[in-house]
């Protein structure tokens, strides 16, 4: 098989940005057969595989990639699904220049290899031209609760119905999916891919029971005494906002990241006739520099706003966000504005927001976190016009479980405390992982809590029978 040593990724076709600022439609195009094959043709197929070592799901890259190379797309599909429960998600959302093309040996002397897009080919191939549906593993008899339909649960319960336990989610909303149906746009995730994925699981076994708020409808000790289950797997993820305490935080027009996203994402606001309400803004601030900040004010840009400003308090280089969330940002007409701080919501006299007071910032001495301190330039205070603000300051577990579930052991942040290895928390048979446990973060990291979890529970379930 012929080598390709070219030293730079393909490019992945997309919609042009002065089309794509307008719509919701996926940005990104995805790779042509051809292209998979070239850019897989690009893999070393090192003896180590370091890619393999910085995959928090530990997927056998390698393995997956020379199947793409070698044009066994169906295997290719096989190797990926052994270890992720949503191969056509990561491929889209995963950080994967942090993670496995991180350390891929291609990128020493050029660009790494194209992990994430031939990932998202290879589920997307899969998708349209398989019509297997996955067969349910025999059970074992053994059953298993897991509470939150997002990336963390649903990988933990891929994982365990794998192994033959009756698996039931419950999910508080009315669709599964967590983040990836109400917080991720459809411009970067379509819905349908998640739809699609969740159907693979149910297929496999897997109950998903949806309107279920476990602390209100259920608590934990009533699914063990009452309905049975041996283990829990807490997988609720971090949905309450945080906002930063200053005037002017109540009025009207100041939303937080999440209620934003949740409005456009799982109730379709940016549909014709859509029965959610969201305001019409004509310019928009969002506070925030991460992915969630990205994605709120490229919506708002294709919701009409005229113009959407990030506001972040330290430099471009700075940012949280991918850097391709924020090279299509800065494409598609969004306005930097870093080493800014907002210090109160100006309203008028109906109670609406009418402007944003902000003071210029400058970055001093690193902080606990060894990134440069921002400090407030003397004398820099000007007002930003703008009659819509956007909360995207992080988020924390919501409070009701850990408030019904006597015992278990939370941190300040209101995080559930795990031992760090397997999830196992303060209650015996109880386990969290994913953004329960570490506060906002990343799908991929959640979902490697999720397959640590499963691992951990089904170690505990085979001991404690015996």
């Amino acid at each position: 098989m012929a080598r390709n040593m070219n030293m730079m990724k393909c490019p992945m076709p997309s919609q042009a940005p002065d089309v794509r600022n307008r719509n919701f439609n996926e940005v990104a195009l995805g790779y042509t057969y051809e292209m998979a094959v070239e850019e897989a043709r690009r893999c070393l197929n090192c003896p180590k595989k370091p890619c393999v070592s910085a995959c928090p799901v530990q997927i056998d890259i390698p393995a997956f990639i020379a199947c793409v190379a070698g044009e066994d797309m169906e295997g290719a599909y096989r190797v990926l699904s052994a270890s992720s429960a949503l191969p056509a998600v990561c491929g889209r959302v995963c950080p994967q220049e942090n993670q496995c093309e991180g350390k891929c040996v291609r990128g020493v002397k050029g660009e790494s290899v194209a992990i994430g897009r031939l990932e998202r080919f290879v589920a997307d191939w899969h998708r349209e031209h398989s019509h297997e549906t996955p067969a349910a593993p025999e059970k074992n008899g053994h059953k298993v609760a897991i509470i939150g339909a997002g990336p963390s649960g649903l990988t933990a319960a891929g994982d365990l119905a794998k192994l033959g336990y009756s698996v039931t989610v419950y999910e508080a909303l009315h669709l599964a999916g967590g983040v990836l149906v109400y917080g991720i746009p459809e411009f970067r995730l379509p819905k349908e891919i998640v739809r699609k994925e969740i159907e693979g699981l149910k297929a496999m076994g897997v109950e998903i029971l949806t309107n279920m708020v476990i602390g209100k409808v259920l608590t934990i000790d009533e699914l063990f005494e009452e309905m049975g289950f041996e283990a829990v797997y807490i997988a609720s993820g971090a949905g309450l906002p945080r906002f930063m305490g200053i005037p002017g935080e109540s009025l009207k027009g100041v939303y937080s990241a999440n209620e934003y996203l949740t409005r456009i994402n799982l109730m379709k606001a940016y549909l014709p006739g859509s029965k959610t309400p969201i305001k019409k803004s004509r310019k928009v601030a969002v506070v925030g520099g991460g992915n969630v900040a990205m994605d709120a004010a490229r919506s708002a840009k294709r919701l009409g706003a005229e113009e959407v400003y990030i506001v972040y308090r330290r430099g471009m280089a700075e940012l949280p966000a991918r850097k391709e969330e924020v090279e299509h940002a800065e494409e598609e007409g969004i306005i930097f504005k870093t080493l800014t701080n907002p210090v109160e919501v100006l309203g008028d006299e109906n109670g609406f927001v009418c402007g944003m007071r902000c003071v210029e910032m400058e970055l001093g001495e690193p902080d606990a976190s060894g990134r440069r301190r921002p400090v407030v330039k003397e004398g820099s205070e000007f007002t930003l016009d703008v009659d819509t603000m956007i909360m995207s300051i992080g988020t924390s577990p919501n409070p009701l479980i850990r408030s019904t579930t006597p015992g278990l052991e939370t941190n300040r942040h209101g995080c559930i405390v795990t031992n760090g290895d397997d999830g196992l928390t303060s209650r015996e048979g109880v386990y969290a992982g994913g953004d329960a446990v570490t506060g906002a973060a990343t799908v991929i990291l959640a979902m490697g809590a999720g397959k640590s979890a499963a691992k951990a529970i089904d170690a505990y379930i085979r001991e404690k029978n015996a």
